[in-house]
């Protein structure tokens, strides 16, 4: 077995198996409503190239990027940024994520990888705020729920 080469600096890589099909999972990152329900308070979306979306994720840090590919069920990419109240180094549209889901045995296994962030803080930071946010995907895909945001406040 070969170890996954190391993810390049500036690059953030989070996996996490969630007991839903691609569908499913693809389903709360390609409608409002269902994002929504995961991860930010209100938005604006538009789930297609080159659509647009500005998010409130925590009440007053505002994330806003464009959508890159829509793919479904397999992947989804957008660049992030943030408009408002998140770290001024990370500006609107300056980095690109990328949504993978694989079909496994029990579901999905989704892999998340953030790249363009700009130093070691904004690498730790958002890994941890992805690390967050796909398990609270994971349990609205599952049918369960995360309960409040306790970010959100």
């Amino acid at each position: 077995m070969t170890a996954d080469p190391a993810p390049q600096p500036g690059t953030v890589a989070v996996e996490r198996r969630i007991l839903a099909g691609p569908e499913t999972v693809f389903g709360f990152l390609t409608d409002r409503g269902k994002w929504l329900s995961w991860m930010g308070h209100d938005g604006t979306f538009s789930f297609t190239p080159n659509g647009s979306y500005r998010m409130d994720v925590t009440r007053g840090a505002v994330a806003a990027g464009r959508f890159l590919l829509v793919d479904p069920p397999k992947r989804l990419a957008f660049t992030w940024g943030w408009a408002e109240g998140g770290p001024a180094d990370v500006p609107e549209g300056s980095t690109t994520v990328e949504i993978t889901l694989e079909p496994v045995e029990d579901g999905t296994l989704l892999r998340l990888v953030h790249s363009g962030l700009p130093s070691a803080g904004a690498c730790a930071a958002h890994e941890e705020c992805w690390a967050h946010y796909t398990r609270r995907l994971a349990v609205r895909a599952e049918g369960g729920d995360p309960g409040p945001d306790r970010w959100g406040r």
